[in-house]
């Protein structure tokens, strides 16, 4: 036996996973723990009341808590085990906490020249009600809007959403809010999740569009909800409006677009986990908006999150096999589109990835994901 493929039968990873109780459920299923056992990965629990660099030592944290004193338990950890990897840095993943400064990251992303565009809806944040009732605030949109909390923390309140069709919706709403234009895009979003240099995209049904003549019909100033993709159930929407609308025949945007828009994102955030909202102007089809970007959100939801997941693992090890990073950012850095070198690569292949029948570690460029990456 070759001191290489000794290494690889006697080496396993370790993976501590600290997620709030409900994403543990749905996040860490067997499935998962068993897959991503049979290629040498152990997925362990951390225990939220005990310190985190006493539990160690971890080959990558995974994590999806907030708070100070667990900003200061990753700090203390990572000062501990240099060489282990973060997913992801809280300072990154504290810029998606707030819905406004969620979307200018937007503003920056430089994609190729192409026939589609992109952007984000119109809005404004509303920090009182002085400003709410105001109506020389609300110049630059017109109803319906979306309203949504300025703070995207991941909470139950963080989700209560409301569809306002007039001025007196507004007396419902509680500052600070951003409200943002709505968009008619044919009833349908695009779900695009990201995982290190993989993109999957996929649709859902969504709030149905609002005619400009429907609006003096309303018997209600607003819509409240908790989820854009759970409206669909809401018995206050007209079913008659999706039986007649066939989801499967909905055109996904081009992978390549999804997936230039989902490098520019990754790269702009330091973030190696999170989905974003895209929904087609209905008025131009070739037009995207960009409508909420959120953090580690519910992979499970995604056909064959298993694989895809336990692949991400093999990409953070191998890399971490190579020496890590130990910059401010190694959990985005360990994982940015580098290779792995020969040996590395040989190591990894065999204790993560299986024999060739179990499919190889996935070690190519974003872009190269294109053809397996989409799911509808």
């Amino acid at each position: 036996m070759s001191v290489i493929s000794k290494m690889a039968e006697e080496k396993r990873f370790r993976v501590g996973y600290a997620l709030a109780p409900k994403k543990q459920s749905s996040f860490i299923r067997d499935s998962l723990v068993n897959l991503a056992r049979s290629r040498g990965i152990d997925l362990v629990r951390v225990d939220p009341s005990l310190n985190l660099a006493d539990q160690g030592p971890f080959d990558c944290v995974l994590h999806k808590l907030y708070g100070d004193d667990w900003k200061r338990q990753l700090a203390e950890f990572t000062a501990k085990y240099p060489n282990a990897v973060v997913l992801d840095s809280p300072e990154s993943i504290e810029r998606l906490h707030n819905r406004i400064s969620m979307l200018q990251v937007v503003s920056e992303l430089r994609i190729d020249e192409r026939s589609e565009t992109f952007g984000i809806p119109e809005q404004i944040v509303i920090y009182d009600r002085e400003t709410l009732l105001d109506q020389r605030s609300w110049e630059s949109l017109k109803f319906p809007v979306i309203a949504k909390p300025l703070v995207a923390d991941g909470s139950a309140k963080s989700h209560k959403m409301a569809l306002v069709f007039n001025h007196d919706g507004l007396n419902s709403l509680k500052p600070p809010v951003v409200v943002q234009q709505f968009v008619n895009h044919g009833g349908v979003i695009f779900k695009v999740y990201v995982v290190g240099e993989r993109v999957r995209c996929m649709k859902r049904k969504s709030l149905p569009d609002v005619e400009e003549e429907e609006l003096v019909r309303v018997s209600e100033d607003l819509l409240s909800f908790s989820q854009v993709s759970n409206l669909a159930t809401d018995e206050r929407i007209d079913d008659s409006y999706y039986k007649m609308m066939q989801l499967d025949d909905t055109e996904l945007p081009p992978l390549s677009f999804v997936t230039q828009i989902a490098r520019g994102l990754r790269r702009v955030l330091r973030l190696n986990l999170f989905n974003f909202d895209v929904i087609r102007d209905s008025r131009c089809g070739n037009h995207y908006l960009i409508v909420d970007i959120n953090y580690f959100p519910g992979y499970a939801k995604m056909p064959g999150y298993e694989s895809v997941l336990t692949d991400f693992f093999c990409d953070v090890l191998c890399k971490k096999q190579q020496g890590g990073d130990e910059s401010e950012n190694a959990g985005f850095d360990s994982v940015v589109a580098h290779g792995c070198d020969k040996d590395a690569r040989r190591i990894m292949s065999s204790t993560c990835c299986g024999d060739e029948d179990e499919g190889s570690l996935q070690v190519s460029p974003l872009v190269k994901e294109e053809e397996s990456s989409v799911q509808v």
